[in-house]
């Protein structure tokens, strides 16, 4: 398969998709090179809330509508490893920069910003991360079990978890109720 930059863009899971990490999920790729590829779930909320990470943490934050932020399950690496995704990008000890005012923060300064009501304007909360070893997405898009489309932050940022994978079909102009289950090539 032709060489591809799937950085800031969606992947949208089939419907046939039958993994139990990724079934139904959208998932925004922070980054993708030569080396492989890494990215967060973004719509799948885990029974943890912000206060109970920060509590986790021993950070304490007055900010009622921050500690009650859902945690999301990033992917199945590293369970146990906070990642902030935000914009604007800020300036924090440990951020990739995605794209353009996008970036994804895993040091500990950036939450501990959030509690003190320093944070950037928008943000997303995730434990654990998606990755792809080298050529991975690009064979797995060739057997149609992702669909991608350019990534819009305000999916992200914006809407509830519930809502946001039909918005990203939204981007392609399909509805995924029309998608079928069944996986052939014509």
């Amino acid at each position: 398969m032709q060489s591809v930059n799937l950085t800031h863009h969606f992947l949208i899971a089939m419907p046939a998709l039958a993994d139990p990490f990724f079934s139904k999920t959208l998932t925004y790729i922070c980054e993708h090179s030569d080396q492989g590829a890494l990215g967060l779930v973004v719509n799948r909320p885990i029974d943890l809330t912000l206060k109970d990470l920060l509590d986790q943490l021993d950070i304490s934050s007055d900010d009622q509508a921050i500690k009650a932020l859902p945690i999301m399950f990033g992917g199945p690496i590293q369970l146990d490893r906070g990642f902030v995704l935000h914009q604007p990008v800020g300036d924090w000890q440990s951020t990739m920069v995605v794209h353009d005012k996008v970036g994804l923060t895993t040091s500990l300064d950036i939450l501990r910003a959030i509690a003190s009501g320093e944070s950037p304007k928008e943000l997303l909360v995730a434990l654990g991360y998606s990755g792809w070893a080298p050529g991975q997405i690009e064979h797995e898009l060739s057997q149609n079990t992702w669909l991608t489309v350019p990534a819009s932050p305000n999916i992200i940022f914006e809407l509830p978890a519930e809502d946001r994978l039909t918005a990203a079909m939204r981007l392609l102009g399909v509805d995924l109720s029309s998608l079928s289950d069944e996986v052939g090539h014509s």
